[in-house]
């Protein structure tokens, strides 16, 4: 009868530890898949930044500070391997199209280039679809770190090295996203 009970037990056990083992591999496969989606996002928007900077570089040939951070940004999330390392050049690409858009505003006949509106219209696409896959990846990080670190599973967890994984931040500073915009007529 005793070694009926402790049987069960140990079966219990190890049915246990196979499920959580195995729910754990899921979410981090499902984490890898969201950054995968973030991944082609990026890889469109790099795509695109050459033809949207030798566009640009007809009207403002003497802006060429800001269009060579743009493309060592480029050259950067091109060259990116890592996860941490994809992240920190897609920080650097957004920082440097911010300083692209700040700059343009100074060539109203810009703005009306068909050529320009078209890949503006395009980037601004890939960036909508960026966020979305960004908030996506967030939530499966979220739901990997939440099972990693809930009892039992932190336990299987850290036999089995998971563990936390970093979120997507975002590129701005906490203080400049929580400043209201500035509204001028």
């Amino acid at each position: 009868m005793v070694a009926g009970i402790i049987i069960a037990v140990v079966v219990v056990l190890v049915l246990l530890l196979i499920t959580t083992y195995n729910k754990l591999v899921k979410l981090r496969n499902n984490r890898e898949n969201a950054f995968a989606n973030i991944d082609v996002q990026l890889k469109q928007r790099f795509d695109l930044v050459p033809q949207l900077v030798s566009t640009v570089k007809g009207y403002a040939a003497h802006e060429a500070s800001v269009l060579e951070k743009v493309t060592a940004a480029r050259a950067a999330g091109m060259g990116a391997q890592t996860v941490d390392e994809k992240v920190a050049a897609d920080k650097a690409m957004t920082s440097a199209l911010a300083g692209l858009k700040v700059s343009l505003e100074a060539y109203p006949e810009l703005k009306a280039n068909t050529n320009f509106l078209q890949l503006q219209t395009e980037l601004s696409d890939i960036e909508n679809k960026l966020a979305a896959a960004r908030r996506f990846f967030n939530s499966a990080t979220k739901e990997f770190n939440n099972a990693c670190e809930v009892f039992p599973n932190n336990i299987i967890a850290g036999m089995f090295n998971f563990k936390r994984a970093a979120m997507y931040e975002a590129t701005e500073s906490r203080e400049t996203l929580n400043k209201a915009p500035e509204v001028k007529f």
